[in-house]
């Protein structure tokens, strides 16, 4: 039987997984005015994201096993309410240092978004139909990226960086109230132990499953491309090509609406056609398109169109990649699924992280590690799909 999620819930859990990409896209533009502001060196202003990103990395690994053990809404409410009080105590912040713990502890709240949501997906759905409102959820989460940065552009330009903390302090306000009055439990009745040794075990057994560990791999490697596209594509188009940051904004924008139409085309699909032929084709595209894009920088191509086409179509791919390797890896774990979600959430983060210090090292004001790393990215989705995946889906 087909069962329907409200676009109520889908709207919320979209938004609660692009809680990530929200408390970065938004704060960057601030960096330069809080650093003037508190008389903060740019390395200091930059640590307000690194402070951000450590808090989302620990995060990661714990809500979702706290929330096998305690439920779902009290972990979120919890988180949330976290994010909320420290983001409102950074707004009142005098010092580098205080808004630096002030983002650490804010990212430690806000992590629990994208943890607890794939997690109650997997709690309301399996296979296919988890599938399809992942792809819901991935549009709702695509427009963060196109909107964060003017979002906090023109905060910036109202009330300066303090604005832009007090507005996420009101979004996570927002998502308390909205989750207390309309999200209900959905942990299975029989919980999951918090004793670490149980724990440990609970981590070995999901990453030795391979019905986990094929997809997931699947995803983090075509993730990769995402990455060095993020990292690194304001690097290459501003600096390496020339271009104005208006003209940047539109070849990002440009990328980020292949990966809603990807996401459209899966959640309309998945159903129909199944998972494996949705990782099929994802892993074809990433494939093809991170190749051509290496290609074209390699055979130096420095126009920014030899950087939108291919990684409009890569993100296209991921976005058929990503739902449904998800939903395929959640599946066998409907009573540790928070803890699967949280190696989903942290291993992503670990990569980027390391993506983004390879491309900073590698820069050389042309597309060709960009290029390079995103062919690679797509080339092993393509290899775990093929060799793994295929006929198991």
């Amino acid at each position: 039987m087909l069962r329907t999620t409200s676009a109520a819930l889908t709207v919320l859990l979209g938004v609660l997984i692009a809680l990530t990409p929200l408390g970065t896209d938004t704060w960057v533009p601030a960096l330069a005015a809080l650093g003037d502001s508190l008389g903060a060196s740019v390395g200091a202003a930059q640590l307000t994201v690194t402070a951000f990103f450590a808090g989302i990395a620990v995060g990661q690994l714990g809500w979702g096993p706290v929330s096998d053990r305690y439920g779902r809404r009290p972990c979120l409410l919890a988180g949330l309410a976290l994010a909320c009080a420290a983001t409102a105590a950074g707004v009142g912040a005098s010092s580098i240092e205080a808004v630096t713990l002030a983002r650490f502890v804010q990212g430690l709240g806000m992590s629990c978004g994208p943890v607890i949501a794939r997690t109650i997906v997997r709690d309301l759905h399996s296979h296919e139909q988890a599938a399809r409102l992942f792809s819901s959820m991935t549009i709702v989460f695509s427009v963060v990226p196109i909107a964060g940065p003017l979002v906090g552009a023109a905060l910036l330009m109202l009330g300066g960086w303090r604005a832009v903390l007090a507005f996420f302090a009101v979004v996570s306000a927002l998502l308390f109230v909205a989750a207390a009055a309309g999200l209900r439990e959905t942990a299975p009745a029989e919980r999951a132990s918090m004793h670490p040794l149980k724990l440990l075990a609970a981590f070995r057994a999901i990453l030795a499953e391979p019905r986990f560990s094929a997809p997931f791999a699947a995803m983090v490697l075509g993730q990769i491309g995402i990455f060095a596209f993020v990292a690194n594509s304001a690097f290459v188009l501003m600096k390496g090509f020339g271009i104005a940051p208006v003209a940047y904004s539109l070849v990002f924008a440009g990328v980020m609406l292949g990966q809603i139409t990807g996401a459209w085309a899966s959640g309309r699909l998945v159903v129909r056609l199944g998972i494996a032929r949705m990782l099929r084709t994802g892993a074809a595209l990433v494939a093809v398109s991170g190749a051509c894009a290496a290609l074209l920088a390699w055979g130096g191509v420095a126009h920014w169109a030899a950087v939108l086409v291919p990684f409009m179509l890569y993100v296209g791919g991921m976005a058929l990649i990503t739902p449904n390797a998800t939903a395929a890896a959640l599946t066998p774990f409907a009573r540790t699924a928070g803890a699967a979600s949280s190696l989903i959430g942290a291993s992503q983060f670990a990569v980027g992280a390391a993506v983004s210090a390879l491309l900073g090292a590698l820069f050389d004001g042309t597309a060709r590690p960009m290029a390079s790393v995103a062919a690679v990215g797509g080339l092993g989705a393509y290899l775990i799909e093929r060799y793994y995946l295929r006929g198991k889906g």
